[in-house]
């Protein structure tokens, strides 16, 4: 904020707050009423007690203002800070600012305003490292920090296909606990690897570092950003996942045979390049079809194949509405990530398009996303209980409702982010019990 701006903006305030050193040169902060004039503050003389206010050139002028926000918190939150000389003496007194700064939240919402201010707080860390002899770093239990930095909340895209896929084995006669049980273990591990990866080469790529917008369901988990994990020990998380997946799905291929090597394959390599260079899919534009391919068909076939020894047609359709909706977390993600991705090189299909293109996307792969259940349903494919799933219309609509009323506004977009990753929730689980269902009736 510029001084000029910042003298302007004064109309808004009725009241500040004058900080003066005292006697002994602690700060002393004293209330006071204030005029601006010629590109001065007259303040009224302000009774300080025992201390006496001399001339000095230290002060500081503070206006704020906060409405409380009754059940929430609070909101209309703006200060302006003048630093500068003060002259003492007369009816009133006299404030020369040389310097402002400020902050209003209707300009820069409180969470952006923290996350910009991360330089400033990691010089604030070193400089008291360095005179306390010893690294002052903040503070988090491990189990806390392994949960934001795994993202374990987004463990849903993984926890649907696997389900379905073992729904599906189900109807076809075929299930085994045991081997449920590996395979989604091996799937989980793929997953948490492919977040924590994503971590490390968004930060290496400097993608997260100009993300000042972030949301919970967007800019990546933000350990790294925060100091609380390092590098060595996001690598170390990465490699213990990836060989756990691994492990799990040769144990796989041993007891179900060959035919699933591909399929275990392409995933471990969709989720590690998705960010990962040479391919970086993600900044190429596959990053969308890349999670509909892995949380979609690869994991619903793969869960699929384990029980049965086998693919077939009805788990690859149910595969799609759940890949489309997978997809479309992503998609909508990026929204409040596309101007930080661009500035990265990370040109994601938001990135690429225009807005309107944006959310006639969403629609139309929403919309297909249904009427694969229809068609599925209508050619005897999948069980007439699958319908079930097309009562998950309405989040459908309200977030694209959502999104073409915030596409700018990252915090107001939030909600509906979280609505769309519910769709992909409920419409996952209302096929697996569609699916089941389906099951009961044939009988």
């Amino acid at each position: 904020m510029n001084l000029g701006d910042a003298l302007s903006r004064l109309t808004g305030y009725s009241h500040a707050v004058l900080v003066v050193p005292d006697e002994e040169g602690y700060p002393l902060s004293v209330a006071t009423s204030f005029m601006v004039i010629d590109g001065t503050v007259e303040v009224a003389p302000a009774s300080t007690g025992p201390s006496v206010v001399r001339d000095t050139v230290g002060a500081q002028l503070v206006v704020s203002h906060i409405r409380p926000y009754p059940g929430v918190g609070y909101d209309q939150r703006r200060y302006i800070e003048l630093s500068g000389t003060l002259s003492v003496g007369g009816p009133e007194w006299r404030f020369k600012p040389q310097t402002a700064r400020g902050w209003d939240e209707q300009e820069l919402s409180f969470p952006e305003l923290c996350q910009r201010a991360l330089p400033q707080a990691r010089r604030y860390l070193a400089a008291l490292s360095t005179e306390r002899g010893r690294e002052v770093k903040p503070q988090m239990s491990t189990g806390w920090r392994f949960f934001l930095a795994t993202r374990l909340p987004f463990l849903t895209a993984t926890v649907v296909p696997v389900f379905l896929g073992l729904a599906a084995a189900a109807y076809d006669h075929h299930f085994s606990v045991g081997l449920a049980a590996l395979t989604l273990l091996g799937a989980v591990a793929v997953h948490l690897g492919l977040n924590v990866t994503n971590d490390i080469f968004d930060t290496l790529s400097g993608v997260d570092a100009v993300n000042f917008t972030p949301t919970k369901f967007s800019g990546g988990s933000r350990v790294l950003q925060y100091g609380l994990v390092n590098m060595r020990q996001m690598v170390a998380l990465a490699a213990v996942f990836y060989a756990i997946a691994i492990i799990v799905g040769l144990l796989l291929v041993a007891i179900s045979g060959l035919g699933l090597l591909w399929l275990g394959v392409a995933g471990i390599l969709i989720s590690y390049f998705y960010t990962a260079p040479p391919l970086r899919l993600v900044h190429r534009g596959l990053g969308e079809l890349c999670v509909a391919l892995g949380f979609g068909p690869i994991m619903v076939l793969g869960a699929y194949f384990v029980q049965t020894r086998q693919y077939a047609l009805r788990p690859l359709v149910l595969s799609i509405p759940v890949a489309i909706f997978v997809m479309l977390i992503l998609y909508a993600n990026e929204v409040p990530d596309r101007f930080a991705d661009a500035k990265a090189g990370k040109r994601t299909l938001v990135v690429r398009m225009q807005p309107a293109a944006v959310i006639r996307g969403y629609v139309v792969a929403a919309a297909v996303a249904y009427v694969v259940v229809i068609a599925g349903v209508v050619a005897g494919i999948l069980p007439w209980p699958t319908l079930i799933s097309l009562v998950t219309i309405p989040l459908a609509y309200q977030t694209w409702k959502g999104l073409t009323a915030h596409y700018d506004s990252p915090y107001q977009l939030m909600s509906y982010l979280g609505k769309n990753v519910n769709l992909h929730l409920y419409t996952g689980l209302l096929l697996v019990v569609g699916v089941l269902l389906g099951i009961l009736v044939r009988r």
